[in-house]
């Protein structure tokens, strides 16, 4: 699990041994079964993760009706806005898939971020990173169709098809489960023609 997150944060900074050993010391790593809830609506968290390996989901429940927002899966970081606020959670993340991560607080970010300034500079080029990735997918999510929609997601994370009911993912992409069953077949018999 470790060697995971060194191989991905070598993209960014070179570690040293001392650094990688503080990091070890945190007991970060967390194997979670698929079904967990990893936070509610309305708790309290000062928790942020990382995917090693598999797929959490975040989802609001509105008239008793789950509306999916994201997907995160491997080398993918979500800290809720509950942590950064300071105030309850407004949405669930739940696991779709038994999956590995590091949980992480901000107590711990201030701990290592003094003894390692690099560390800061990591996060600050990941925050960066994530922002505009999420800039660009909320505006092609706001100007595109539900087929553009569903296409862009082929394209972009055709995993995802695979890994995730299709009541979520059609969630995830603003349509009805019937929608999205029709709109497949659609899109199946173009590529036929």
């Amino acid at each position: 699990m470790k060697n995971i997150l060194f191989e991905f944060i070598s993209k960014y900074v070179s570690l040293t041994e001392d650094e990688k050993n503080a990091i070890v010391s945190l007991d970060i790593f967390r194997s979670v079964k698929k079904g967990t809830t990893l936070l509610k609506e309305g708790q309290k968290s000062k928790d942020s993760y990382f995917v090693l390996k598999g797929c959490i989901r975040t989802y609001y429940v509105l008239d008793s009706e789950e509306k999916t927002t994201a997907f995160y899966t491997e080398m993918e970081a979500l800290t809720p806005l509950c942590v950064i606020s300071k105030t309850p959670s407004e949405y669930y993340i739940s696991c779709i898939e038994d999956t590995i991560l590091t949980v992480s607080n901000s107590d711990m970010g201030v701990e290592i971020n003094s003894k390692f300034p690099k560390f800061e500079t990591l996060c600050r080029i990941l925050s960066e990173e994530l922002l505009a990735k999420q800039q660009i997918d909320f505006d092609e999510f706001k100007t595109s169709s539900p087929e553009q929609r569903y296409l862009n997601l082929l394209q972009k994370r055709p995993d995802l098809v695979q890994r995730v009911p299709q009541h979520q993912l059609a969630s995830f992409l603003g349509i009805k489960p019937q929608s999205l069953s029709r709109l497949r077949a659609r899109i199946l018999e173009k590529s036929k023609e």
